[in-house]
């Protein structure tokens, strides 16, 4: 049998983390939480529910779940956000691979839930992540949508059950985390030499986006919000490229104005 950390790191997620820690509570042997900051009653509530709450200020998504990782007792972890939840099913199947002994890696199949709708299709779905694994054979990567690197070869093994994901309650929620994300973006790829793109390929990239996930990946059998989901996620594309653009033309405009005369 294998002794399991839950790691969750949170930032004002009072709405959210009674039901994340509800549904671990019977597959950990411990649980962490690395609270950056939090100004609402997230901590208080982590502490209701017996847990071990660190304060940590924000170091970037992978860095502060790396942080969080290294906090924990054992060294088989399952790494979850405080937006997340394990679902009936998928509680059973780690509790059933713990009383054997993990080994390897675990993918979870994450379910987004939209403004309380379950969105199966339009590119969200499936959406397979790499929760449960030993954190000595590997650590998270990446600057926005992180990812798990291993520093050896690990088998991946994929659990039945679902890691809901309740993502956005509003519409506006929702495009407001589209202009963060896109800003956030623009700015890594443009660090990493993202070329300028012509206004008449930005179109046919967005165009495509929205093809391929409403038509394509069959978004339009999610309804109304399946539609909604599609079309941000195209004018995300969207907000990315005219950003990356503009962000050529203050470095062309900084060049210029520094240009001796």
């Amino acid at each position: 049998m294998s002794l399991l950390s839950v790691v969750i790191i949170t930032h004002n997620e009072e709405h959210n983390i009674r039901r994340c820690l509800e549904s671990v509570r019977s597959v950990a042997d411990e649980i962490v939480v690395v609270d950056s900051n939090s100004t609402d009653a997230t901590a208080e509530i982590c502490r209701k529910f017996g847990v071990r709450v660190i304060d940590q200020p924000w170091l970037g998504y992978a860095a502060q779940k790396n942080f969080a990782n290294q906090q924990a007792q054992h060294d088989w972890i399952l790494s979850m956000d405080a937006d997340e939840e394990l679902d009936y099913e998928l509680q059973h199947a780690i509790q059933s691979q713990k009383s054997l002994g993990f080994t390897g890696a675990y993918i979870l199949n994450r379910l987004t839930i939209y403004c309380g709708h379950p969105i199966r299709h339009s590119g969200w779905y499936p959406d397979p992540k790499i929760r449960l694994w030993n954190r000595k054979q590997g650590a998270w990567q990446g600057y926005i949508h992180e990812t798990v690197e291993f520093t050896e070869n690990v088998a991946v093994l994929s659990l039945p059950g679902h890691l809901n994901h309740y993502s956005y309650h509003s519409i506006t929620e929702h495009i407001k985390q589209a202009d963060k994300f896109t800003t956030m973006t623009a700015e890594e790829a443009f660090k990493n030499g993202a070329k300028r793109k012509r206004r008449c390929a930005i179109r046919c990239k967005t165009a495509w986006k929205f093809f391929r996930d409403y038509v394509l990946r069959l978004g339009f059998l999610d309804g109304y919000y399946g539609f909604v989901v599609c079309r941000i996620s195209a004018f995300a594309t969207f907000l990315k490229y005219i950003k990356i653009n503009e962000l050529h033309n203050q470095a062309s405009h900084g060049t210029s104005e520094n240009r001796p005369q």
